[in-house]
């Protein structure tokens, strides 16, 4: 919201005060401020010019030689390159050693051999924005108005030596989202009065707005829904005054129509809209919800689909606006308009809102339908508008409103004791001291014995509750002045907890591993959140998402990896690492609201290290993916019972290339290759992931870490190669080696594997070198040779191997 001193100035005495003072003020008691600026900062000589003559430039086919009067005695000889330049003209000139915008200074010069005496200006060039200039002058100069004095400075014609503050509005101060609001605001924060003009219609006898327009405005989608005729209007260029209090506000001009309505918007804060009533082509004016698919084209030229919950405006059949958000292409106000239909309304908020949403349309308008608007002044908005429009288009107001204001404006009143607000604040404020405040506030206020009975305008609709006005007291005084007071009670030393440690220690062990943390949105679509399903649930969606790619509560991690490796990969990034930790939620029949469990996942693609000098390249694939799993569980004390079997259940996932993680009977999750259709959903290659419960595994009981000596004897090892069936899996063989290999087997390792010719169909060929070592004598060869067998002949019998 960017407020003009000036104008504020209008309603409450601020001229004597600093604007970076008054904007402080307004921060510290109230709102944050963006900024301060003046558009004439760091420019000079900058004055208004009269296009005496001009001729074609002899060396150029599309500049031209002005003669300008600047106040000079003789005229400036300028070379302008504008297309809308004309003789007659009184343009904005910046003289030889002027400084314009963006710290450019302008010299006398020479262009293609003629002498150009400075520049005729754009606002652009000038420091307006490109949002604020108005189109008829958007690719060329600016044409002041004909009253403009030459050689007087630009910046008072142009609202340049204005001080514009840009405050940041929260949601729960709506009521600053004008110029009264703020006034009402900054008298109360300096203790002045504020002082709004009325408007002063002057209707036309002879016609009633009955002859014109009926309205029918159902209460609970709009409230209040008022309209006003204006009939013999001359569309417009708007009054240079017009203009500059909009594009202080950061508002183009358009006409002197479209401007009123922008700047009773930016005055009361109502949103109006104006329709072209020859376009209607109806007496009736329908507010309704709008039909499943029903079709309407908007100011911007998009034809938009709309749903059941869109609230419209109709003439009786067709939509002619999209609520309380833009208007239909089909009746804008255009150089033909002749007759204004002006509404002033009220919608639902929570409608507006959501259609906003849903149309990506968040305009000035739409904002306050959803924050609130005061209710009390829809119909002074409209009588405003009218009497304006009136004024600046030669026009004739008809008599009478349609419409009716079904809105409550009565004012709320709420109890607060002086007690309760010094115990919250830790004040000694006396009863005289609150009092003022809530006078300063224009609140009405009443004293029994210490209690507060206070009437809250209308105005200020986000006060509520005693809290409240807690607040507010706190505002007025200053925060700088409330006590500063230590927590009471014994302070205890804060420390982690064993959930919130091994979380740590889990993404720290995922770091030193090489995997570069990620993290993703918690909202998803459907689709994704029902991937990589660990355990069946129902999925969470919102009431009211904010987009369509976040209406759902993920029920995993990987979605939102996959969405990060996706966006790597697009930007040439191929080689891409990446773990996330966080909750997932799983929602059971029975309750309304999920449980959160907290997962950790990885996501690999491309190279996990490139090739240098002294080492070949190392490409992401299933065992350094499983290895980086076992790493972690081991780390984290998990050293028995951990088993991968191979699955093909998890449908996004490689049916020949995943795993099941199991600690003992209990699943962790799962590791493998995503799936080729998945991976060229996301446009990836070959990609490796795994997600655990990360609830279970801290659950899990861990072995502890005990410190063993290095046995000082020697090792002696044997070696063995099994024909194995193809369905026995590696681990199935290591983990009856470890059961079975006696208590000197300290290290078993799988050094060979063959599947071809030279081995029976269906079988495969496994090597394996077991390790043996005592701790306290050496070991004799009949001791391992006993055990080995042991071993051996066990393997045979559970996994009908056979010894090659």
């Amino acid at each position: 919201m960017k407020v003009s001193k000036k104008w504020l100035n209008e309603y409450v005495p601020v001229e004597d005060i600093d604007t970076n003072s008054l904007a402080n003020k307004i921060e510290l008691s109230a709102v944050e401020i963006d900024g301060v600026s003046r558009l004439e900062d760091g420019q000079k000589k900058i004055v208004v010019g009269h296009i005496n003559s001009l001729v074609p430039h002899p060396n150029s086919d599309h500049l031209k030689i002005c003669q300008v009067d600047v106040g000079e005695e003789e005229p400036y000889q300028i070379v302008c390159g504008a297309p809308n330049v004309e003789s007659g003209q009184n343009v904005i000139v910046a003289l030889p050693n002027s400084w314009i915008a963006g710290h450019n200074k302008i010299k006398k010069s020479k262009m293609r051999g003629k002498v150009s005496m400075g520049m005729i200006c754009s606002l652009q060039e000038i420091g307006f924005s490109e949002s604020v200039v108005p189109k008829k002058y958007a690719d060329g100069i600016y044409v002041l108005p004909q009253d403009a004095i030459p050689g007087q400075p630009i910046f008072s014609y142009l609202g340049m030596d204005e001080d514009v503050i840009d405050i940041d509005i929260t949601p729960n101060r709506a009521d600053l989202l004008s110029i009264r609001g703020v006034a009402n605001e900054v008298a109360a924060l300096y203790d002045k009065k504020v002082s709004f003009s009325q408007p002063e219609l002057s209707e036309e006898s002879g016609s009633q707005i009955a002859d014109y327009v009926e309205v029918n405005a159902p209460a609970e989608l709009a409230p209040t829904y008022l309209m006003r005729i204006i009939k013999n209007v001359k569309v417009a260029e708007s009054p240079l005054w017009l203009q500059k209090r909009l594009w202080n506000a950061g508002i183009r001009p358009i006409n002197n129509v479209v401007d009123v309505t922008n700047y009773i918007l930016m005055d009361y804060g109502q949103p109006l809209h104006s329709f072209d009533y020859d376009k209607l082509e109806t007496k009736n004016i329908v507010v309704r919800l709008a039909q499943e698919g029903e079709e309407i084209t908007t100011l911007d030229d998009e034809k938009r689909k709309l749903s059941a919950d869109d609230i419209v405006i109709t003439n009786g059949d067709v939509p002619v606006a999209l609520a309380g958000t833009m208007g239909g292409a089909n009746t804008q106000i255009d150089d033909r308009s002749q007759t204004i239909a002006l509404e002033s309304a009220v919608f639902d908020g929570h409608r507006i809102r959501k259609t906003a949403r849903k149309e990506k349309l968040h305009s000035e308008a739409s904002v306050r339908f959803e924050r609130g608007i005061n209710v009390a002044t829809v119909r002074e908005a409209l009588d405003s508008a009218a009497e304006l429009i009136a004024e600046l288009g030669d026009g004739q107001i008809v008599a009478g409103v349609a419409g009716e204001e079904h809105a409550d404006q009565s004012a709320k009143k709420v109890e607060i004791s002086l007690e309760r607000i010094n115990h919250v604040l830790g004040t000694e404020l006396d009863s005289q001291e609150v009092k003022q405040i809530f006078t300063r506030l224009d609140f009405g206020v009443e004293e029994d014995h210490g209690v507060y009975t206070v009437e809250i305008p209308v105005r200020r609709w986000d006060i509520e509750i005693d809290a409240d006005l807690i607040e507010e007291v706190a505002r007025l005084y200053g925060y700088d002045k409330l006590p500063a007071t230590l927590p009471a009670g014994e302070a205890t030393p804060g420390k982690y907890t064993k959930v919130q440690k091994a979380i740590r220690e889990t993404r720290r062990l995922l770091e030193s591993a090489g995997l570069d943390q990620a993290i993703s949105y918690g909202l998803t679509t459907p689709k994704k959140a029902q991937r990589f399903a660990m355990k069946p649930a129902l999925q969470t969606n919102l009431d009211f998402p904010m987009s369509s790619d976040h209406t759902t509560l993920r029920m995993n991690l990987l979605s939102g990896l996959l969405d990060d490796l996706s966006y790597n990969s697009a930007r040439k990034v191929e080689n891409v690492a990446l773990y996330e930790q966080g909750r997932v939620f799983f929602r059971d029949e029975d309750n309304e609201r999920p449980r959160e469990v907290e997962h950790v996942a990885g996501a690999l693609t491309g190279l996990f290290h490139e090739a240098t000098w002294n080492a070949s390249k190392k490409p992401v694939d299933f065992y350094l993916t499983k290895g980086i799993i076992t790493f972690l569980l081991s780390a984290l004390g998990i050293t028995q019972g951990i088993r991968f079997e191979a699955t093909a259940k998890h449908e996004e996932m490689h049916p020949g290339r995943t795993a099941d993680i199991y600690l003992n009977d209990q699943l962790l999750g799962f590791v493998g290759e995503i799936h080729p259709n998945l991976a060229k959903e996301y446009k990836l290659k070959r990609t490796y992931v795994f997600e655990l419960d990360l609830e279970k595994i801290i659950a899990a009981p861990k072995g502890e870490l005990v410190y063993q000596e290095i046995s000082k004897y020697p090792t002696i090892t044997r070696d063995v190669a099994l024909a194995v069936p193809n369905e026995i899996t590696n681990q199935q063989i290591l983990n009856s080696i470890w059961a079975n290999g006696g208590h000197h087997l300290v290290d078993v390792r799988l050094f060979d594997y063959y599947q071809g010719e030279h081995i029976t169909k269906g079988f495969k060929s496994l090597a394996y070198t077991l390790v043996y070592q005592a701790k306290k004598a050496t070991l004799k060869d009949d001791e391992v040779t006993a055990e080995f067998d042991r071993a051996i002949t066990k393997l045979q019998e559970e996994l009908e191997v056979t010894v090659r």
